[in-house]
């Protein structure tokens, strides 16, 4: 007999066993996807993780079903997903849960009808129940879900006429991803084969049906001059040349002069390289870099490879992942933000064409299960160099993907705080466990950064990582000329216009009449911080999150950041019935109203949340500003990172204290991360950039720290507080996150349980705390943050750690709270 351990999508410690029936004996094999039941009925999709003939003590059931004729899962996946639930101390199921797309993961739908067997006249029926009853005789079967819309009472009527027998219900389980068809028409064989007859046929149809004939030569173009090795024309292409053309197809269709038919496509956008990567002239520093990154075979240490902006990291990365693909290996291109898929998406097809493969949460679940199965499909190259989606650029979620034979990992932007993850499980960091894949593949490892993470550039000082640096950029352009506008100083002289200074605006308006372009970055999305009463001060607040509303004045409403509740402006204060109230702060939709007030003849355009909702929103806005069709762009931090543009000739930067002082011990890192970073969009080709920094405390070290753009220092001054009080990189974090409708509740659990983990971890725990928002949700906060030491120990640690988890879980003394546990937070 056969079985089958099965991991399931679930916060469950360890797999599950099945027996595998005759019919799957010879077929099933680990890495596959089935179907099993997991409780009294719901029926679920598992991977098989073994096959064993060990028979299990307890009964078990039959797997029911298998999904794949080969595996979708290799046994290098399987060894990355158990090392991320160790060291992120959450559940193999939870890593399963985030790594496989949504369509490869299926649960069975609760499906109900009428009951034939019962005479439904027999019982009396409520009109609630007399209404879903009618329901189920127009339309046979419907799901739970459609019938109740979630609703808990009608989810109890449900239940009542189950118990009366008057309908059944059963599970269903279906394949959710389906192939994209497309309509195509080709000539019957016998026009095909015979020339004369062909040319008799539209001959025919130019004197009687010119429209149709007219479709018939584009589909005879197609085939001899576009397409020579397709006989089907897809039906887009015809009535994108030909505009009414619907009828004449099914009139050339129903006479038999045209067949129909359907063809699978796919959902992914092709493109043929234009150039090779042959073509990418490195310079003298540039091949130094290159040179000394190929040195270290991939069985060494990752490479850190600092590089100031615009000192040419792309062109490096371009010839590493040409090496790489000429050794028959994988390649994985991380970004922090899908926002910077579309510049770098083009630079690669423009010398990899389609071996390109693209993979991030703003595709179509449809298009990321295609990403997936063609990377299953993938094989080594023969007496080809490449073969399709070799490369994968993507977010931090392309970590996860089937690769059978990595050779090259590039993290890019490697000290962005965007590839922690934050919810949910595993609250894993994309940097850090790239890492850790490329020890499984044998894969080289590049993080590269113009302002590397602290923790990073440790690394590389204890030899950990080997620092690979550029000290010039591309072309010999100089880095912009920082200057800081005192806006204490304006504002006392009325030296400013709306939230501009002076300085800033002289500065705008001599780039906008050189033609040149500007950014300008303000961390904060939304109109104004908040709506306030003059009067009585009183300031709106989400009715879920101890958080003061934002005012979004294009939709005239005022919004909650983190739960998404909004709610319409008041008309007057409800408290003490002033009728005017004030906007206070402001953010990037006032900033682009007031400059359109100020230029009204330049094109402004914003990149933040609220305008890069629609799937190619990032492209529109990026696409526009490249080819010279913006003049300003402003925007949060998506307007800093990693972007390319050839006539930015000024960066402004608007609010530099919201970063500097924000409660965290990596504000100040992150605050030179950001500025420097935007600052280097600046004069990036022929000419040297400005950048003006909008601050209230000009002599402020972080901001002397971007001006000489010295991160050394900056370094330095970050180890030297961390070291002293003990932080990152000094110490490993675990932050421990309780949550609970009742605030008494919370209290005394958090209590009890830091009183444990103070016995377990003496001196290295800190809290129970109320975090800045501390009710998110209804559910109110609290955290416990552990301070570990970096030694041999640390797997030991994180074991004690679960094990007073568990044991404060199993305590009955008072209601159970949630417990989110975060490793190495951000």
């Amino acid at each position: 007999m056969l079985y089958a351990d099965v991991l399931l999508p679930f916060p469950l410690a360890g797999h599950f066993t099945y027996r595998v029936p005759e019919a799957m004996s010879k077929t099933l094999e680990p890495g596959m996807r089935v179907v099993v039941q997991f409780g009294t009925k719901k029926l679920y999709t598992g991977l098989v993780v073994a096959l064993h003939e060990n028979r299990p003590s307890v009964a078990v059931k039959d797997i029911l079903d298998q999904f794949d004729t080969i595996p979708i899962v290799n046994q290098i996946q399987f060894d990355f997903w158990k090392w991320m639930a160790a060291y992120y101390l959450c559940t193999e199921g939870e890593v399963m849960n985030v790594a496989l797309p949504p369509m490869m993961k299926m649960s069975s739908e609760t499906i109900v009808s009428l009951n034939t067997e019962t005479d439904l006249g027999n019982y009396q029926f409520d009109d609630a129940e007399y209404r879903i009853l009618s329901i189920l005789q127009q339309e046979g079967t419907v799901s739970v879900g459609k019938l109740t819309g979630g609703s808990s009472r009608l989810m109890r009527v449900v239940k009542k006429l189950i118990d009366k027998n008057a309908i059944v219900h059963q599970e269903q389980l279906e394949t959710a991803f389906k192939p994209r068809f497309i309509k195509v028409y080709t000539l019957p064989v016998e026009y095909r084969q015979d020339p004369m007859r062909l040319h008799t046929l539209l001959d025919l149809l130019a004197k009687k049906a010119p429209k149709q004939a007219e479709v018939m030569n584009v589909i005879l173009h197609y085939q001899n001059h576009i397409k020579e090795s397709h006989e089907v024309v897809p039906r887009a292409t015809i009535l994108n040349e030909i505009k009414h053309a619907e009828g004449p197809l099914k009139t050339l269709t129903e006479k038999g002069y045209l067949l129909e038919g359907t063809q699978i496509v796919s959902r992914l956008p092709l493109s043929e390289p234009l150039a090779s990567a042959g073509d990418v002239k490195l310079t003298d520093q540039q091949k130094q870099a290159f040179e000394l990154i190929l040195q270290q075979s991939p069985a060494m240490k990752p490479v850190l490879l600092h590089g100031i902006t615009s000192s040419g990291k792309t062109e490096i990365y371009i010839k590493l992942i040409d090496e790489t693909l000429k050794q028959g290996r994988q390649v994985l291109y991380l970004l922090p933000e899908i926002a910077l898929t579309t510049q770098i998406i083009s630079r690669l097809r423009h010398y990899f064409g389609n071996v390109v493969g693209v993979y991030h949460s703003r595709y179509g679940e449809a298009a990321r299960a295609e990403v997936w199965n063609k990377v299953v499909a993938w094989n080594p190259p023969g007496s080809r160099p490449y073969t399709a989606h070799s490369i994968i650029l993507g977010a931090r979620s392309s970590l996860f993907l089937p690769y059978r034979n990595l050779g090259l990992i590039i993290v890019d932007e490697e000290h962005d705080s965007s590839y922690k993850q934050q919810d949910p499980n595993p609250r894993y960091h994309a940097r850090d466990s790239a890492v850790y894949l490329a020890t499984l593949h044998g894969a080289r490892v590049v993080l590269g950064s113009a302002t590397p993470s602290v923790e990073s550039y440790f690394n590389a000082e204890q030899d950990k990582y080997t620092l690979v640096e550029l000290t010039k950029r591309y072309g010999n352009v100089n880095l912009p000329r920082v200057e800081v506008a005192d806006m204490r100083a304006f504002k006392k002289k009325e030296q400013f216009q709306g939230h501009f200074s002076r300085q800033l605006l002289e500065a705008i308006d001599e780039s906008l009449k050189n033609r040149e372009q500007v950014i300008l970055f303000l961390n904060r999305r939304g109109f104004a911080h908040r709506v306030e009463c003059p009067q009585c001060h009183w300031v709106p607040g989400c009715r879920h999150c101890d958080v003061t509303l934002i005012y979004h004045k294009h939709e005239n409403n005022l919004r909650c950041h983190y739960c998404g509740y909004s709610e319409k402006v008041a008309s007057q204060c409800p408290v003490c019935r002033h009728p005017m109230l004030s906007l206070v702060g402001f953010g990037t939709e006032k900033v682009e109203e007031d400059l359109q007030l100020i230029y009204p003849d330049a094109r402004i355009e914003r990149m933040d949340l609220d305008t890069t909702q629609r799937k190619d929103s990032f492209h529109r806005l990026i696409s526009n500003f490249e080819k010279g069709k913006t003049d300003i762009l402003t925007g949060t931090q998506m307007v800093t990172k990693g972007l390319d543009f050839e006539n930015v000739s000024l960066v402004g930067i608007l609010n530099a204290d919201n970063m500097i002082f924000f409660p965290d011990f990596r504000a100040y890192e992150r605050s030179y991360q950001l500025m420097a970073q935007v600052s280097g969009r600046a004069g990036r080709k022929n000419k040297r950039g400005k950048v003006i920094i909008q601050t209230h405390q000009p002599d402020h070290e972080v901001i002397r720290f971007v001006c000489n753009n010295d991160y050394p220092n900056m370094y330095a001054r970050q180890m030297e507080e961390r070291q002293s009080f003990s932080y990152p990189p000094f110490v490993r974090l675990v932050k421990i996150s309780l949550k609970h409708k009742e605030q008494e509740v919370l209290d005394k659990a958090s209590g009890v349980l830091a009183a444990r983990l103070r016995k377990a971890f003496p001196r290295m725990v800190l809290g129970p705390e109320y975090p800045l928002v501390s009710r998110i949700q209804n559910m109110f906060i609290k955290e416990i943050l552990i301070k570990l030491k970096r030694d041999q120990t640390l797997n030991d640690s994180k074991q004690t750690l679960l094990t007073v988890i568990h044991g404060f879980q199993k305590n009955r003394q008072h209601p159970p709270v949630k417990i989110v546990v975060d490793v190495d937070p951000q």
